[in-house]
C-alpha cells in the first residue's frame, strides 16, 4: 500500500483539479475573468489556512516560502495565459499543448534531480502525455502562432508552478501552500486595480466558483503530499491528467459528447497509470 500511496494522492490531485476546473468553468460562463480568479484564491487561502491552523503544522523555513512564493506569482501568470488562449486562441491548440507541457517539464526537472524513473515507469509516463493530449481535445487543425504562444506561456507557468510548489513543498505541507495562494491572490489583486474594470461576479455564479477554489487548493495540497510520498515526475503527470475528470464530468452532467479521440485518450491514461503505479 506504501508504495501506491503517491500515485493515489497524485490521481486524487487531478480529480480535484478537474472538477474545481469543471465548476469554475461553469461559474465563469457569465462572471469577469478576474472576479473568478479573485474568488478562488480567497477561498483557497482561507481553506489552506485553516487546515494548517488545525494540523498545527510549524512555520515553513524562509527558503520554503520564498519557493511558495515564486511558484503563486507565476501560476497565477500560466492560468491568466490558458484563459486568455482558451478565449482568443483555438482551443484545440491551447488545451493539449498546455496540459502536456505542464506534465513534461516536472517529469524533465525530476528526471535530472532525481534521476530516471525505471523503464516500465517512462514508458507509462509517455504513454500519459499521450493520453493528455487526446483528452485535452487535440485536432489536426493548424496551429497558428498567438495559439502556440499562449499554449507555451500557460504550459510554462503551470508546469513551473508544480516544480516550484514540490520545492516549497519540502518544508512543510499547508504554509507554503497558503503562502503560494496568497501571492496569486495579491497578483489579481493587482491585475484588477490596474485593469479597473467591472470584476464583480454573478451572485448565482458563487457557489460554483467558491467550490471551484475549495477544489483547487484540495488539489493543490494533494500534489504537494503526492510528490512528497514518491517522484515529482510521476506526480506530476498523474495529477496532469486533470482534463479527463473535467470530460467525465461534462459528458455526465451536461450530456457533452466524448470523441472518439477523448475515448482513446481515456484509455491511453487507465493504461499509463497500470503502469506507473505498477
Amino acid at each position: 500500500m506504501t508504495g501506491l500511496a503517491a500515485p493515489l494522492l497524485a490521481l486524487a490531485s487531478a480529480a480535484a483539479w478537474g472538477a474545481g476546473d469543471f465548476c469554475g468553468g461553469l461559474g465563469a460562463r457569465r462572471s469577469p475573468l478576474l472576479g473568478v480568479m479573485l474568488v478562488n484564491y480567497s477561498s483557497g487561502v482561507l481553506a489552506i489556512a485553516a487546515v494548517a491552523l488545525l494540523a498545527g503544522e510549524a512555520a515553513p523555513a524562509p527558503a520554503s516560502l520564498g519557493w511558495a512564493v515564486a511558484a503563486g506569482a507565476i501560476g497565477t501568470l500560466g492560468l491568466g495565459a490558458l484563459y486568455r488562449g482558451l478565449a482568443v486562441g483555438r482551443m484545440a491548440v491551447v488545451a493539449p499543448v498546455s496540459a502536456v507541457l505542464a506534465a513534461a517539464l516536472p517529469a524533465a526537472w525530476s528526471a535530472l534531480s532525481e534521476g530516471a524513473p525505471p523503464a516500465i515507469k517512462i514508458a507509462g509516463i509517455a504513454l500519459a502525455l499521450v493520453g493528455i493530449w487526446l483528452v485535452s481535445g487535440a485536432s489536426a487543425q493548424g496551429a497558428d502562432r498567438q495559439s502556440l504562444l499562449l499554449a507555451f506561456a500557460a504550459g510554462g507557468g503551470i508546469g513551473l508552478f508544480l516544480v516550484l510548489m514540490h520545492e516549497a513543498g519540502k518544508g512543510g505541507a499547508f504554509w507554503p501552500l497558503a503562502a503560494a495562494r496568497t501571492t496569486s491572490l495579491a497578483v489579481a489583486v493587482a491585475a484588477t486595480a490596474l485593469r479597473r474594470r467591472p470584476w464583480l461576479p454573478a451572485r448565482a455564479a458563487l457557489p460554483l466558483l467558491l467550490l471551484s477554489g475549495l477544489l483547487d487548493a484540495a488539489g493543490n495540497t494533494l500534489f504537494v503530499l503526492a510528490g512528497r510520498a514518491g517522484r515529482l515526475d510521476l506526480a506530476a503527470v498523474l495529477s496532469s491528467m486533470y482534463p479527463a475528470a473535467t470530460l467525465l464530468l461534462a459528458a455526465l452532467l451536461l450530456r457533452e459528447r466524448v470523441t472518439r479521440a477523448q475515448g482513446a485518450g481515456i484509455a491511453a491514461v487507465m493504461a499509463a497509470i497500470a503502469l506507473i503505479a505498477g
